[in-house]
């Protein structure tokens, strides 16, 4: 059975492998790396119905993340989280060297099947090497409403202005069931819940 095959009943799936350079401050003895995405929209109910969601402890997304993937990456390399750090594993540049994620128009990164709703809740370094992948970005041929769906401009193509998103945020609702940059994007915009949308836009705020 493949990773992805393991990790989709779990709520996860392989969004991109990737090759490690030293840089990348892994074991010599890993040569590659499986990152790990929410499959949505089934992930979802499963995270919901987890003792982490059920317990009242802090991170519980997190602590779920330890959990499942850690199960995963038992048997086949080691576990690496987001929060782990410092210093922080660099999934944004794992992600690029997948083949599978570009830069969109805003920054963000854009997956070929998820767009910009594109995250990742964990990745396992593996000893086998990456296949190569070479996939099509969707940005080119996408007219970018991204680029006009920040209602107060704190996403655009200039980059991100954290302080007028947050002032957004506070003073209205629009963007607290799902950031509408990411929500504008054609490529997986029906998988993600707005209930889920609002527990991120929640922890962000």
């Amino acid at each position: 059975m493949t990773l992805d095959e393991e990790a989709r009943p779990r709520g996860l799936f392989v969004a991109g492998l990737a090759a490690l350079l030293p840089s990348d401050g892994a074991p010599a003895r890993f040569r590659s790396v499986a990152l790990l995405s929410p499959d949505e929209p089934a992930f979802w109910p499963l995270f919901q119905a987890s003792p982490e969601a059920r317990d009242g402890r802090p991170d519980p997304l997190d602590r779920w993340s330890r959990r499942v993937a850690g199960r995963l990456a038992r048997l086949r390399g080691k576990l690496v989280l987001p929060s782990d750090g410092p210093p922080f594993a660099p999934f944004q540049a794992w992600a690029l060297r997948s083949g599978r994620c570009w830069a969109s128009p805003v920054g963000l990164l854009v997956h070929e099947e998820r767009g910009l709703w594109i995250s990742f809740r964990g990745a396992i370094l593996l000893p086998e090497e990456a296949p190569v992948a070479a996939g099509v970005p969707p940005c080119p041929a996408c007219p970018a409403p991204c680029l006009l769906a920040c209602p107060p401009r704190a996403l655009t193509a200039q980059g991100y202005d954290v302080p007028p998103c947050r002032a957004f945020l506070a003073a209205e609702a629009a963007c607290r069931d799902g950031c509408l940059v990411r929500r504008s994007c054609p490529l997986g915009a029906s998988r993600r819940s707005s209930e889920q949308s609002k527990f991120h836009m929640d922890a962000f705020r």
